[in-house]
């Protein structure tokens, strides 16, 4: 009986030595992936459309580490005046994803609950990419958004979305239900 505690601490041990090991395996089997991606988001830093960047760095205030690039379709003066979500609101939005390599991985497109192609969420249920950016969004805004891995599934997968990947969203806020007051 003794021993029984001395065994279930040392397969503890060897669990989390044993999942060390697996994140090391992770970097190692990604590498390439990683560098690919990387480079990526190089050149859409880099990006200009007539000497201007195609892509504006938005990051939040309560995260300055934490960034996107943002590209708006829409002549955000003609939005300025709607409403914008809050970190708690619920949003409306029509979505899909890419990989670098304009691969689609999700969209809302299928979607019919909450309307055509109409995906509901909160902004703080989401990655931290979108969160930041439908925090910069008026209702009737289109966006181009990058987000780099770290702000978005980092070093885990999801889906057939690998680990180390940085993400490319078309998003368009449609509307805020159950909206907020300001105070």
């Amino acid at each position: 009986m003794k021993k029984f505690p001395f065994f279930i601490l040392s397969l503890i041990i060897s669990l989390a030595i044993a999942s060390c090991k697996s994140d090391e395996s992770t970097w190692e089997k990604y590498a390439d992936w990683r560098e690919v991606n990387s480079e990526w988001l190089k050149e859409q830093e880099a990006l200009t459309v007539d000497g201007n960047l195609f892509y504006e760095k938005v990051s939040p205030n309560y995260d300055q580490g934490n960034y996107v690039l943002v590209h708006w379709f829409n002549d955000r003066e003609e939005t300025k005046g709607n409403l914008s979500p809050f970190y708690t609101s619920t949003v409306d939005v029509k979505y899909i994803g890419r990989l670098y390599n304009d691969e689609p991985f999700d969209s809302s497109y299928n979607n019919t609950t909450y309307g055509d192609s109409i995906f509901r969420t909160k902004v703080n249920a989401v990655i931290a990419g979108w969160t930041t950016v439908l925090q910069q969004m008026h209702v009737g805004d289109s966006v181009e958004v990058i987000i780099p891995y770290q702000s978005a599934y980092g070093s885990s997968s999801s889906g057939t979305i690998n680990p180390y990947s940085n993400l490319k969203f078309n998003i368009k806020l449609v509307n805020i239900p159950y909206w907020e007051v300001k105070p």
